[in-house]
């Protein structure tokens, strides 16, 4: 593999990211608590983060919606919810934002491997991880395989290096091709929005809002049919 480009972090990276993940733990902790599996996921779990990093929260395998809604309306204030498919072929989530830069989000139909796969090859840990201060390595958004280090982490590209990623983070090689393939499309032509995008009302369900959906967006139909 190429060869990797050290970085130190400085007492106030380390102050920083310690504040995110504290935060963290404290979006995952309800969950935890009802045995529902929770992952914090990108530059949280790797440790690159900055202080603009959002704190994203992803349920791969969710009970109801409605349970989820209670466990966290007990804890924090919910601003806005919605449902958002990327593309015809992925399955669409369920987002509920609690602020501007933090959400939680869980799919609304069962993920395929490769979508599940996405969390790990951008750095996943569960809450057991934040609380023991375990990081793990992930790729960014600039095709950087990011390898956590006692002093910070290493940097090295993954293009040209997909098989050794894919080994590194533990997911297929073809995971990493797929997600090479759309970071690459999206630099060169941006990001062209979601196939998908609908706000719920208050007084809206995922659940109700996913079917008026599934009933115009075959892709959808589809999907639930799996």
């Amino acid at each position: 593999m190429a060869e990797a480009t050290e970085i130190h972090y400085t007492p106030n990276h380390w102050s920083l990211l310690q504040r995110l993940r504290d935060e963290a733990l404290e979006m995952i902790r309800p969950l935890y608590r009802r045995h529902i599996q929770a992952l914090a996921y990108g530059s949280i779990a790797r440790g690159d983060v900055k202080p603009t990093s959002d704190i994203d929260i992803i349920l791969p395998t969710p009970p109801a919606p409605s349970i989820i809604e209670t466990l966290i309306e007990a804890e924090t204030t919910i601003t806005h919810r919605e449902i958002i498919q990327a593309t015809p072929n992925y399955a669409a989530k369920a987002y509920i934002h609690t602020a501007e830069d933090r959400s939680y989000s869980f799919p609304l139909v069962p993920l395929r491997s490769h979508e599940r796969d996405f969390y790990s090859f951008a750095g996943s840990v569960d809450h057991p991880q934040l609380a023991e201060g375990i990081r793990v390595p992930g790729v960014t958004k600039n095709l950087t395989l990011v390898t956590p280090t006692p002093q910070g982490h290493t940097e090295t590209p993954v293009t040209g290096h997909e098989g050794t990623t894919a080994k590194a983070l533990g997911i297929g090689v073809t995971a990493v091709l797929d997600r090479v393939r759309t970071l690459r499309r999206r630099k060169k032509i941006g990001r062209t929005g979601v196939y998908i995008q609908r706000t719920l009302h208050p007084h809206e369900s995922f659940g109700g809002v996913y079917q008026q959906l599934s009933r115009r967006r075959p892709p959808l139909r589809r999907r639930q049919r799996e």
